[in-house]
């Protein structure tokens, strides 16, 4: 009978949608991200500021609200076991890519984990995907500091925006080139976001592309362009291009490898049973 029929599942590649209360969780997590990266902008000029005690608050918050966007996605249907179970093993292949670059010369190809897992695993579990590699990482290279939270931030918003992309194409060289296109912005995004960790509160006020609480948002604006162009232009370049490389020539593979196993144990998936046809 094995040879007698051919059975059709008639499923296109997928993509997750985001339910209400993970849309809310996603929100809220955004928020808090929003102000721990933007409290010291509206600070007194004169105000001691520092993220060395705020940076724990923050990581305690936010792995709250990871857990919170995980948990929404499960109630609203839009994650299951085995989307969990890949979480924990993406997040376990990010770490492991790290020390490969570890930040030398930009050359990260973690990232290619976040472009990725977040399509394949919607924007809820791209959001976790990027907190839980990121810190998953930090312990394996002794990466933990006042930095943390902003990196599992950022890398966080780079697996949601992966899994927020359009819908269509979804397979095929299109949906590829789309992803390899997101990676060069997620790679020059991250060193510009990241860089606001650290910028108004470390270097120097008096310097041309420092920080001056009292020039304005426009005027701040040109400085911090002429600090990113100065210092992290050149870090976030090389990011860019290994990962969209990198995507253009595996992601094809690696997304159907990925929603294999998403979808492997799918029995509820409607099948057709259609006799093959006779020579």
């Amino acid at each position: 009978m094995t040879g007698d029929f051919i059975v059709h599942s008639g499923r296109t590649p997928s993509l997750p949608r985001i339910g209400p209360r993970a849309a809310v969780a996603l929100v809220l997590a955004s928020v808090v991200g929003v102000v721990g990266f933007g409290w010291p902008f509206v600070a007194r000029s004169d105000s001691p500021v520092a993220h060395e005690r705020d940076a724990p608050w923050l990581f305690a918050v936010l792995t709250v609200l990871v857990l919170a966007v995980v948990l929404a996605a499960l109630l609203d249907g839009a994650a299951d076991a085995k989307t969990v179970a890949l979480l924990g093993v993406l997040s376990a292949v990010g770490a492991a890519l790290r020390p490969f670059g570890a930040g030398a010369a930009g050359i990260e190809p973690m990232f290619v984990v976040f472009v990725l897992g977040g399509r394949v695993l919607g924007p809820a579990a791209g959001f976790a995907l990027g907190s839980t590699a990121m810190f998953a990482s930090a312990l394996l290279t002794a990466g933990v500091g006042p930095w943390l939270p902003f990196q599992m931030l950022t890398a966080s918003w780079i697996g949601l925006g992966a899994g927020l992309l359009p819908r269509r194409p979804a397979g095929g060289r299109l949906e590829v080139l789309a992803l390899a296109g997101y990676a060069v912005v997620a790679g020059l995004g991250y060193g510009l976001v990241m860089n606001l960790w650290f910028w108004p509160l470390t270097v120097d006020h008096a310097s041309p592309l420092g920080f001056a609480a009292g020039e304005g948002a426009l005027a701040n604006l040109r400085r911090y362009a002429a600090f990113y162009l100065a210092t992290s232009l050149g870090w976030d370049v090389p990011r860019a291009l290994l990962n969209a490389g990198l995507v253009a020539l595996a992601g094809s593979r690696v997304l159907t490898a990925l929603r294999r196993a998403v979808h492997r144990a799918a029995f509820d998936t409607p099948v057709t049973i259609v006799r093959p046809p006779t020579s």
